[in-house]
């Protein structure tokens, strides 16, 4: 394999494949609700990134996942939409305790914002490891506080340096979220992005490339032509470098996104993500490429368990 695939991981250590439920916890963000700003990231929706989640109780949506589940299979509860650690505690315990509501499950991932962890959340977080693995995931997206100022981002690159710290101090696993094609990004800043996350003690990463969503700030500079999406061959030429600079050891979680159905402007190509992937193995396979062939500074072991 060209790069180290969560998904082979997961079946290995758990011996079944494993599905994913998206949970939609209820929660905002505090770049919508005033805390840190308004109007949310420029490239996010009225929906944040569960336009495809149907808007339902915590326990309502475990229940309706399960009903399908199939025999054998293992599954992961993700809080997918908008600050997944974004209410007081016992509110963030009550809608954990409800995902995890069945011995299948084997996995508690949350989706966060850097500027949304202390110390009683990853105390709290901590606290699942007993009962399931648990890994947070943090919207980085660039480590330029240009471009994040750009991207109305809401905070500076340092507060995601003191969210692993914290995280990591109680052993709770931490996953950081990138984006390739972000407004006035090249590819050099990409490089520098990853160069950044190789410092910290990460689980892993996730990319996708940047999308235009209708009613968003980006969506009307994209109407203005004041941004351009990458293309199938920039975002495929993209998802490479970054895998080849990045260290070794740490586990691809994701290379593409969830295409926001009848919201997507553009690119369209990111409606099909097996092409996407089906390329970046072919090309980096052709010229002998393998997950941190570039990457230069200190080795770490592979992790093998979340």
């Amino acid at each position: 394999m060209e790069y180290n695939n969560l998904s082979a991981l997961l079946r290995r250590l758990y011996g079944a494949k494993i599905r994913k439920f998206c949970i939609d916890g209820g929660f905002t963000c505090p770049n919508r609700d005033g805390r840190c700003g308004t109007g949310g990231c420029i490239f996010c929706g009225e929906r944040g990134a569960g336009e495809h989640i149907q808007k339902k109780g915590v326990a309502q949506q475990m229940a309706g996942a399960l009903a399908s589940v199939k025999p054998g299979e293992k599954y992961i509860s993700y809080f997918q939409n908008f600050t997944g650690t974004y209410a007081p505690i016992e509110v963030l315990k009550e809608r954990y305790d409800a995902a995890l509501c069945d011995e299948r499950i084997v996995a508690l991932t949350v989706g966060t914002r850097p500027d949304c962890i202390d110390e009683d959340v990853a105390r709290l977080l901590a606290s699942y490891k007993s009962r399931t693995d648990v890994w947070v995931e943090l919207g980085l997206q660039t480590e330029s506080d240009l471009t994040a100022a750009r991207i109305n981002r809401g905070y500076k690159t340092e507060v995601f340096e003191s969210a692993v710290e914290t995280l990591s101090r109680y052993g709770v696993r931490a996953v950081v979220h990138l984006m390739a094609g972000l407004p006035g990004e090249d590819r050099a800043q990409l490089l520098r992005t990853v160069d950044y996350v190789n410092r910290f003690p990460l689980f892993g990463v996730k990319l996708h490339s940047t999308y235009v969503c209708r009613d968003t700030v980006l969506c009307r500079m994209y109407e203005k032509g004041e941004y351009t999406p990458l293309t199938f061959d920039g975002y495929v030429e993209d998802a490479i470098a970054v895998l080849t600079h990045l260290r070794p050891d740490l586990w691809i979680h994701r290379l593409t996104g969830d295409s926001p159905g009848a919201l997507l402007v553009a690119p369209l190509w990111v409606r099909k993500k097996d092409p996407v992937l089906i390329e970046i193995r072919r090309r980096m396979a052709e010229r002998g490429l393998r997950q941190g062939c570039c990457y230069v500074g200190p080795q770490f072991p592979l992790i093998e368990k979340p």
